[in-house]
C-alpha cells in the first residue's frame, strides 16, 4: 500500500462567515452537540498540544469535561503535562470529527481550576476511575504492569470508605484566545473560519485551506 494515495473526498457540508454564530464557544456548542446526535465515539476526545521547557511541542488525547468561559480537562498535576503547563500556562488543542468531515483548533491561557470544581468532578468519577487516579503515579517510570495492579489493589481494599481527591489531581481550564472551524469540502478547497480575541469582541475571518 502507498501510504501518498490514501485520500477521502469530504462533501458532506459547508461553513460560510453567515452560518456561524458572533462567539466561537457558542458555535462550538452547537458542532458538540451535532457530534453528540451523530453518535461519534467520544467526541469529547481532543489532542492536547503543550510545550517543553526546551521548546520541543509534545502532544497526547486527553478528554473534555467541561466547557464553560474555556475548555476543561482533567488530569495528575504531577504528570508530564501538567509539568509543561506549570513552566509554560499557553496550550493548543484540536478536536476531530470525521464523521462529520469537522476539525476545531483552539489555542489559549491555561489556569487551574478551583479546588472545589476539582472536588465535585473526582466525585462524580466511577470508584475505580477514583482509585486509578491516585494508585497510577502518572508519567513516572514504575518497575513493571504488576505494580499498578497492586496498587490498585490496595486501594480496593478501602473501597469502604469515601475516597477523598488527592491533592496533586486536579484540572486546568484552556482560556481561549483563538479558535478555528475546518469544514471538509471537495478538491481539498476546504472551509475554515477563524475567531480571534481582540479583547471585546471576536473577529472573524475566511482563512485559506
Amino acid at each position: 500500500m502507498n501510504i501518498a494515495d490514501l485520500r477521502a473526498e469530504y462533501a458532506l457540508n459547508s461553513l460560510d462567515e453567515s452560518d456561524v454564530m458572533p462567539d466561537p464557544i457558542a458555535q462550538f456548542k452547537k458542532w458538540f452537540a451535532e457530534a453528540l446526535r451523530a453518535e461519534i465515539p467520544e467526541p469529547n476526545a481532543l489532542h492536547l498540544a503543550t510545550v517543553t521547557p526546551n521548546g520541543k511541542p509534545a502532544g497526547r488525547i486527553v478528554l473534555l469535561k467541561e466547557l464553560d468561559s474555556g475548555f476543561v480537562f482533567y488530569t495528575n498535576y504531577e504528570s508530564r503535562k501538567a509539568q509543561e503547563l506549570a513552566q509554560n500556562p499557553s496550550a493548543a488543542l484540536t478536536f476531530l470529527w470525521l464523521e462529520l468531515e469537522r476539525q476545531v483548533r483552539v489555542e489559549g491561557r491555561i489556569e487551574k481550576v478551583s479546588a472545589q470544581e476539582s472536588d465535585e468532578y473526582f466525585k462524580s468519577r466511577p470508584l475505580a476511575s477514583q482509585i486509578g487516579a491516585i494508585a497510577s503515579p502518572q508519567s513516572q517510570v514504575i518497575p513493571n504492569r504488576d505494580y499498578l495492579e497492586k496498587a490498585q489493589q490496595a486501594w480496593q481494599a478501602k473501597a469502604g470508605e469515601p475516597i477523598k481527591r488527592p491533592e496533586n489531581w486536579g484540572g486546568f481550564r484552556l482560556i481561549p484566545n483563538y479558535i478555528e472551524f475546518w469544514q471538509g469540502r471537495k478538491s481539498r478547497l476546504h472551509d475554515r473560519i477563524a475567531y480571534t480575541d481582540e479583547g471585546k469582541q471576536w473577529k472573524i475571518q475566511r482563512l485559506a485551506p
